[in-house]
């Protein structure tokens, strides 16, 4: 019934948007209601917390052998605050079962990890820092070693005016990821009505990204991270693809109904273009690749290439900006799956 209920909403996506593409002539756009939003400037967070939860980010004690830290699976410099790795390890070269999604605007999302276990920010830090193929560790000890720098027992009375305990090592965190935000994008601009913000090859490509379909899943301010769907909603996708490991059954680990067996947390597409690969396995290395998956599975479609390439380009207007410098790619590699004599626009 609830993968019956998950279809019908899948066409009705796609016949609402082959009636925009019917009416896209004469249509002009609706700033104050696109199905995509901005995203806040930030969140409501004590700075002075969230200082404490960036120093904890970084850190390596919170693991058991003091090898890794937050920012090993999720890199705010180069990798879109994920890793580029299919699947995510820790300590001990521990390798998980998962693709680590970024860390970047998951506060915006509705829960934590691909099959929505984690509720909060703060039950999300708490996984991390226990699971066995991650940090391994327990709160004894993390705590233990905190206690034993005087830095953060200094820091951690001054803001929480208590000891360093678990639930205040997890909030800290949890206001520090509060503040890792990406707004200011491109299409923000065009959203808040400038419509020299992106070009017209981008801006056909979110009416194609609208027409088929895709914003049935991939909307609101994350453009996803806000509901989960079954991965093969139109066409059984692992019919096709071998269960690898028993995290390929998603959101039916966490709540044991048959209904939500390969139902997952619908990724944010809002730093897809630096966060290759993709799927909760990491199995697809391109956007290309991804989209056509996509579109064979949960629309029923066939994409031809001009099309991909056109909502590629709308998704390179996404990422916005971090500590206030673009996290746009200067070039577009994921548009090197077009034939030769179709080089793309840089």
């Amino acid at each position: 019934m609830a993968k019956e209920t998950a279809r019908m909403i899948t066409r009705l996506a796609a016949a609402i948007g082959s009636l925009y593409i019917a009416m896209s002539p004469v249509y002009a756009l609706d700033f104050l209601h696109e199905p995509i939003k901005r995203i806040p400037q930030t969140l409501d967070v004590s700075p002075d917390k969230a200082a404490i939860g960036k120093k904890l980010f970084f850190d390596p004690r919170l693991s058991v052998d003091n090898s890794i830290s937050c920012a090993h699976c999720h890199n705010l410099d180069e990798k879109g605050g994920a890793d580029a790795l299919r699947h995510s390890f820790g300590v001990q070269g521990r390798e998980g079962l998962v693709n680590a999604p970024t860390v970047f605007n998951s506060a915006l999302n509705s829960t934590q990890f691909w099959d929505g276990r984690a509720k909060s920010l703060e039950d999300q830090v708490d996984g991390s820092v226990q699971a066995h193929a991650e940090m391994a560790s327990t709160w004894p000890q993390v705590v233990e070693k905190l206690r034993a720098d005087a830095e953060y027992r200094r820091l951690f009375l001054r803001s929480y005016k208590t000891d360093i305990n678990p639930a205040n090592i997890k909030h800290a965190i949890a206001e520090f990821e509060r503040t890792l935000l990406t707004p200011n994008s491109r299409f923000e601009r065009y959203l808040k009505g400038d419509e020299n913000a992106i070009n017209a090859e981008e801006k056909d490509g979110y009416r194609l990204f609208k027409s088929y379909g895709c914003v049935a899943c991939h909307q609101g301010r994350n453009v996803g991270g806000n509901m989960f769907q079954v991965l093969g909603v139109m066409g059984d996708y692992f019919s096709d693809h071998k269960v690898e490991n028993k995290a390929d059954y998603g959101r039916f680990n966490v709540t044991g109904r048959q209904e939500d067996k390969y139902r997952f947390k619908v990724p944010s597409l809002r730093l897809a273009v630096l966060t290759a690969p993709y799927l909760h396995d990491g199995s697809h290395t391109s956007l290309a690749e991804t989209i056509r998956t996509m579109a064979k599975y949960q629309l029923v479609r066939n994409i031809p290439d001009e099309d991909v390439r056109s909502i590629i380009h709308f998704l390179y207007t996404l990422p916005g900006e971090y500590e206030g410098k673009s996290l746009e790619p200067v070039t577009r590699e994921h548009l090197n799956f077009l034939p030769e004599n179709k080089v793309a626009s840089q």
